[in-house]
């Protein structure tokens, strides 16, 4: 019996990317490894700007289903929306969030708007088109690129102190400047820091255990930040003294439950499918804020996605199975 064949959509990577842009290759292996497993026989297809090539490419592997794991395009993630708009124009099914979530959730500047006219509470937020001289703005902000993902240009350095929207103005300029495409800031949240995991179920998205990033032996004035380094350089300090935990007190009950509850409505309000990953900042109060919405994160086995996963009893190819059964 021949064995339905599957497209695995990824990015092209060249000899000279980054270590966070190898990583979509780690994934395919993966997901090729788990599909096989499923009884699919997936084959990898690149994605970029040719896509009349891409489209024949397609067209010929003829395939049951396409599993999107296009996370940036020619290197750039304002570009990531394009893939599955163009497997729309073709006609075909695909894994994870559909064109419209893609867009909305990876421009955080216009997700954190769709968050705060729903009420869900996110840190303000600006732009240099936003940004006017006479808004009072004062303390700590978080410059952030506005599409790039995995932590792209964010470090100890992204956190600045201002005293008015003047200062806060240069220190965006500045940052655009080193920065892949448009950058905005939000203010910067003390607190813990959670990651919430949503898996396709019966029912929806359903809910994964919530994760604490925990910053272990950081230095008095050393921001306690999910940096760049934190996520792909593992000989830096950030790196070896940043670990999650997934077993809390009945002291923060309360909190996990306010978490899953949020998550769930971000899976809501944005049409989210198949997974998707929550970020947040929980203040000294209690009080949870969404940072950011991931639709399809990072699927690597020795991610968080997994490790949460786990806890319900899932290994990777249920995991994989999960995503399939929502397109």
């Amino acid at each position: 019996m021949l064995k339905k064949k599957i497209g695995i959509l990824h990015p092209y990577i060249p000899e000279k990317a980054t270590v966070d842009e190898w990583d979509v290759l780690e994934q395919v292996k993966y997901i090729s490894s788990a599909l096989k497993t499923l009884g699919f026989d997936p084959v990898p297809v690149i994605f970029d700007l040719n896509l009349e090539a891409v489209g024949i490419t397609i067209k010929m592997l003829n395939p049951a289903f396409v599993f999107n794991l296009v996370e940036s395009v020619n290197g750039r993630g304002s570009l990531i929306h394009l893939a599955p708009s163009f497997l729309d124009y073709l006609g075909l099914s695909y894994t994870g969030s559909k064109t419209e979530a893609m867009f909305l959730t990876s421009n955080k500047i216009v997700s954190k708007s769709f968050l705060a006219a729903s009420g869900i509470t996110t840190p303000a937020s600006y732009t240099l088109s936003s940004l006017k001289q006479d808004i009072p703005v004062k303390g700590r902000f978080i410059i952030k690129s506005a599409w790039e993902h995995a932590s792209i240009g964010l470090s100890q350095d992204s956190v600045v102190s201002v005293e008015g929207a003047l200062e806060l103005i240069s220190e965006l300029k500045k940052a655009q400047k080193r920065m892949k495409g448009e950058c905005y800031c939000e203010e910067y949240i003390e607190g813990r820091e959670f990651n919430v995991g949503l898996l396709a179920g019966e029912n929806g998205g359903e809910v994964l255990p919530p994760a604490e990033i925990i910053f272990i032996d950081y230095p008095p004035g050393k921001l306690k930040i999910v940096d760049y380094k934190a996520k792909w350089k593992p000989r830096s300090f950030e790196y070896i003294h940043t670990d999650r935990i997934f077993n809390f007190g009945k002291e923060d009950e309360h909190i996990i439950e306010s978490l899953k509850k949020i998550a769930k409505e971000c899976w809501n309000l944005f049409g989210l499918k198949g997974y998707a990953r929550i970020d947040f900042r929980v203040d000294g109060s209690g009080k949870p804020w969404v940072l950011e919405v991931n639709a399809n994160p990072c699927l690597s086995p020795d991610g968080g996605f997994a490790a949460a996963s786990a806890l319900i009893g899932l290994d990777f190819p249920m995991i994989v199975n999960r995503i399939i059964e929502d397109i």
